[in-house]
């Protein structure tokens, strides 16, 4: 089995060497065959020197190297796309994750996992502004998809080719990608990791980042559970709209024909007015947004559902609904 270790990097000068060296005597006395991806996120110190170094010694290095600074989830993505091994394991370049947990990783995936991922049970971080607000999304992130995790934000992961190759990375997404795959089907696991206080240069994570993590949980929840039929989600409140305001109109009407009660200088008139018409924007979107995955998945081929295995049979005919 070959085995891809995905190293997002951005100004990690000092910790490259150190780190090279720690991956080299953890993967060392392994049965399998490695790869070390690097992607340089745009950094503007000394580390692209320090991997081009390193790689005209080791074949085994791979650096891809992108024009500015992109972000940690393109970089996980292009890590992704350049990795040939049949199991994918990201890790941090700062040194606060152990290259010795790697073997725990394996031993897991070996187990029939398809997703592993650590858990830093004992942080080594500040608490007010690094760790409270990651207890606090690992517990939202959790709830809202269902996928229950203590530690959505550690770069520590392993990955079977087949789930990481079938995800499409975008915003910060590299966090939920246990979450996404899980539509596929997968078997996940989480196991206690050692973490490590930084050595060299400084975070590049802050509180910002949590309120972003926030907005595309959004995003996940609707992917998981509405990309392939929003007009589910999106009809539904056309409908609670449009009826809440069909009823406020209707009882409005009884009110003048039997009661004589005026209506016109009345604010629940126009607010019956603005809830029908609501309710007709939300069923249009919703109609709009059943072509636009109908388009996305029949261009793209992009499988409805994911097979983990066939015993027996033909191969299915001409079909495209599958992966």
């Amino acid at each position: 089995m070959k085995v891809s270790l995905v190293i997002p990097l951005l100004n990690e000068e000092q910790n490259i060497p150190v780190l090279y060296d720690e991956l080299c005597q953890a993967v060392g006395n392994l049965e399998y065959e490695f790869e070390f991806i690097f992607v340089d996120d745009g950094s503007k110190d000394g580390s692209l020197a320090r991997l081009t170094e390193i790689q005209k010694k080791d074949t085994r290095v791979v650096v891809v190297s992108f024009r500015r600074n992109f972000g940690q989830t393109a970089a996980m993505a292009a890590g992704f796309d350049y990795a040939t091994g049949d199991v994918i394991i990201t890790i941090d370049a700062d040194l606060q994750n152990d290259p010795r947990d790697i073997a725990k990783l394996l031993a897991k995936v070996r187990e029939g996992y398809d997703v592993v991922t650590g858990w830093r049970f004992d942080r080594k971080d500040a608490f007010i502004n690094r760790r409270l607000p990651s207890i606090i999304a690992n517990r939202l992130i959790s709830f809202t998809t269902g996928v229950k995790l203590h530690d959505y934000g550690c770069t520590l992961k392993a990955f079977r080719k087949e789930v990481v190759k079938n995800v499409r990375l975008y915003g910060e997404m590299h966090r939920f990608i246990p979450a996404i795959a899980s539509g596929m089907g997968i078997e996940y696991a989480e196991i206690v990791v050692n973490h490590r206080s930084r050595r060299f240069g400084k975070s590049k994570y802050g509180i910002s980042r949590t309120l972003r993590v926030i907005l595309d949980l959004l995003t996940v929840k609707f992917l998981l559970s509405f990309s392939t039929r929003p007009i589910h989600v999106f009809g539904f409140l056309g409908l609670i709209s449009g009826g809440l305001g069909f009823l406020i109109g209707l009882l409005m009407l009884a009110q003048r024909q039997f009661f004589n009660v005026p209506m016109g200088d009345r604010p629940l008139l126009f607010l019956a007015v603005l809830l029908i018409f609501i309710g007709v924007q939300f069923i249009s979107i919703g109609l709009l947004a059943e072509m636009q995955a109908r388009i996305y998945h029949e261009s793209q081929n992009k499988p409805v559902y994911y097979i983990r295995k066939v015993l027996g049979g033909a191969a299915p005919d001409g079909g495209h609904n599958g992966g």
